[in-house]
């Protein structure tokens, strides 16, 4: 059963392929740097649907704020650092510094301000290795929709009508609930979109 945050790290901590990513991430000594979205979610969806091979990741993103340096060709320096160390992998990385501009907000103040403002509060979820070395999550809606495998609109895109049609086509797009048919998707206004075979 995963109930809690010390449940996630746990699954994390005891998967090696997991942590070689968490690790090569590390290596870049980015300001602000997390792994988020789909690596950590796929992972407890993977888990409560009992499959024992990871869901293929269609991209691993790291994610750091820099706000002094926001050349996108930055990104792409880092991310041929990382396909250095691990060259099979689908590294993306983004400075969230930059990142409002593509949702038309006001500049994000960290990365965990930025992840809050991704679509669906089963994905505003990011982990990363601290100074110590130990594995710690931050999740700014909670950890109460992905333990319930729900697929829900954080705040910030069911206030802006521009951002309602990114997370509607999404939900189009990404097809969770093949991938993980325990999944139960919620539009825009809180109406259920699917049945969960729960």
């Amino acid at each position: 059963m995963i109930n809690s945050e010390q449940d996630i790290i746990n699954l994390v901590k005891n998967d090696a392929w997991m942590m070689s990513i968490v690790e090569a991430a590390k290596t870049l000594h980015l300001p602000d740097w997390w792994v988020c979205a789909g690596f950590v979610r796929s992972k407890v969806w993977d888990t409560m649907h009992g499959y024992s091979n990871n869901t293929h990741l269609p991209d691993i993103d790291v994610v750091y704020y820099d706000p002094y340096n926001v050349d996108e060709d930055i990104e792409k320096l880092l991310e041929s650092r990382l396909n250095r160390l691990k060259p099979t992998e689908p590294w993306s990385v983004k400075n969230q510094a930059r990142m409002h501009i593509l949702n038309g907000e006001a500049p994000y103040k960290s990365t965990i301000d930025a992840v809050s403002r991704f679509p669906e509060t089963a994905t505003s979820i990011a982990m990363k290795l601290n100074e110590e070395d130990e594995l710690i999550l931050a999740a700014p809606w909670g950890l109460e929709d992905l333990l319930a495998l729900r697929i829900m609109p954080t705040p910030p895109f069911k206030e802006k009508e521009t951002l309602a049609a990114i997370y509607e086509r999404r939900l189009r797009e990404k097809e969770w609930n093949k991938k993980w048919p325990k999944v139960i998707i919620y539009g825009i206004n809180g109406e259920r979109l699917n049945d969960s075979e729960r």
